[in-house]
């Protein structure tokens, strides 16, 4: 009877190819006795992580230690150019689930859009391979999780303490700091999971994004550091496009009272409230006595900026060393590949700003550690162009399931075998879109070379381009657009711009994807509204 089901299977699985098909059905990668055990995923995402913020990742400022995330690093490889294809919080994960660019996937902005949940998504192709898959944390894609046997998410953006969360449609609440809940639900999810299947964990943090509010033990903890300032931190746009200098996203004219912490982050119960003014209260007592104005003034900003993200990210650090000692302790690590990245980089005061969005390295450019025990080289490096758009195809082939044809990335997997093809990419396609809320930067999109980045800022005032060479200039201060020495350099970079537009079969954005609200900061007033209280809502 065995064999005759085995025949039957060979029999369909036959059929299937003739007719050009690609099927796999539940159960098929843990039911032969022969066969290896596929691998394990275990994807870390936080949200709004810079590369600089990761010690590994060697930022001459030395702002933290992250001896967790680094130890990725030492047992696996550190991707140096990780880049986005539409810097912000939503589009990245859309891109991370189907491999697709925002055009393609329906999923533009944080302002408007939705994600439709019933498209192709690679945590539905593994579930139907047979892979048990859960999702806990952060979502931010407005639908409800789907290719997800569990799922346990932040609604919107979620709260930093005592969250509640959205438990398979239900609503839960839960006491605590949320970075250090996510990782008990993970390891949670991981002791109850069915133990016959391989697994897919995607634990996906909120930090550090804004308001970094770090957990209370790491109030402190930087014993009043004064930070070393990034080269740019008071960059005056020089020569720049109006795109880049009209903005709202700098330390200088963006910093709410929940950012500088004049407000306690939402949420606390007394007890927490109370340890919370203790740090706070007598740091911001002598800051009204000081009456900083000009550079003083944002310099006090990006020092408590500096505390505020960096605690965030130390606790997210710990975690991390939580489930990978969990790995361990359950025999679990050899036959799993760990990934931690994040949905795009963050400025930590260069040219002024925090945030994210726009084409420029901090931005553009995310963490990536990979550990893959067998596989891949312990500290090992790679510089070659990767992005977001390439996660969905590596799970894919990492599990040994076909890569549909309609997604737009590659498979890492060569390199983390520590093999580069010979066609890999030379440059990337970027394009964003969210204008004028939150941050007034203007839409985008780009051509992103390992030297070169060529960019047109367009719609509703400015038609703009300028050119990047990150090898003279690699603070991004200039555009040599207009240098007659560049003339050839422009001319190949508009000709790679065009052909990866038809590459990727993008068309004019729709209006949509925008925004619909109105933008009521005057960059010429001395106080402008985002500094005062209640004034203004973070929605980024």
């Amino acid at each position: 009877m065995m064999c005759r089901t085995r025949a039957l299977h060979g029999l369909a699985v036959a059929l299937a190819v003739f007719c050009g098909l690609f099927v796999v059905t539940p159960g098929e990668l843990t039911a032969a006795d022969d066969k290896p055990r596929p691998p394990n995923i275990v994807f870390l995402f936080c949200d709004d992580l810079a590369y600089q913020a990761v010690s590994a990742y060697g930022d001459g400022r030395k702002l933290l230690d992250t001896p967790n995330m680094d130890r990725l690093a030492k047992e696996g490889m550190l991707f140096e150019r990780c880049l986005v294809t539409n810097s912000i919080c939503g589009p990245s994960r859309a891109t991370i689930l189907t491999g697709k660019y925002s055009h393609k996937n329906g999923f533009y902005n944080n302002t408007n859009s939705r994600f439709d949940g019933s498209q192709q998504t690679f945590p539905k192709l593994l579930q139907a391979a047979g892979y048990s898959t859960a999702m806990i944390g952060k979502w931010h894609l407005v639908s409800d999780p789907t290719g997800f046997d569990y799922w346990h998410i932040l609604p919107g953006q979620g709260l930093y303490y005592n969250p509640p969360m959205i438990k398979n449609g239900e609503k839960v609440d839960h006491q605590g700091y949320t970075t250090d809940i996510i990782t008990d639900l993970s390891i949670e999810w991981l002791e109850g999971r069915d133990k016959s299947k391989p697994f897919l964990l995607m634990s996906q943090h909120k930090a550090p994004h804004r308001e970094w509010s770090p957990a209370l033990r790491h109030l402190g903890w930087d014993n009043d550091r004064v930070y070393p300032e990034p080269a740019t931190l008071f960059d005056d746009y020089s020569g720049r496009s109006k795109a880049v200098s009209d903005h709202d996203m700098g330390l200088d004219r963006t910093f709410t009272d929940l950012d500088a912490k004049f407000r306690p982050a939402p949420n606390l119960t007394p007890e927490q409230l109370a340890e919370w003014n203790k740090y706070y209260e007598p740091r911001n007592e002598a800051f009204q006595k000081a009456n900083l104005t000009g550079r003083d003034l944002v310099r006090w900003r990006y020092n408590r900026y500096m505390h505020d993200y960096l605690g965030c990210v130390k606790a997210v650090d710990e975690n991390v060393g939580r489930l990978l000692d969990y790995l361990d302790k359950n025999d679990l690590a050899d036959n799993t590949l760990v990934i931690l990245t994040s949905d795009q980089g963050f400025y930590l005061g260069e040219h002024g700003w925090f945030d994210k969005r726009w084409i420029f390295e901090e931005s553009v450019r995310s963490p990536l550690l990979a550990r893959w025990p067998g596989v891949t080289k312990p500290g090992s490096v790679n510089n070659n162009l990767v992005s977001l758009l390439d996660f969905a195809e590596t799970f894919l082939d990492v599990a040994g399931l076909d890569v549909p044809a309609d997604m737009q990335g590659r498979s890492l997997v060569p390199l983390l075998k520590g093999n580069t093809p010979e066609d890999w990419r030379k440059s990337l396609y970027y394009h964003y879109y969210e204008y004028p809320v939150p941050h007034r930067v203007r839409p985008h999109y780009g051509v992103i070379t390992d030297r070169y980045k060529l960019i047109h800022y367009y719609k509703p005032d400015v038609d703009d381009w300028e050119l990047l060479d990150r090898e003279k200039d690699p603070h991004e201060t200039k555009s040599f657009y207009n240098d007659p020495a560049y003339a050839d350099v422009r001319q190949e970079l508009h000709a790679e711009v065009e052909r990866l537009r038809t590459e990727v079969d993008e068309g004019e954005p729709p209006r949509e994807a925008y925004g619909n609200r109105p933008f009521d900061f005057d960059p010429s007033q001395p106080n402008p509204p985002a500094n005062k209280k209640g004034k203004k809502k973070s929605t980024d």
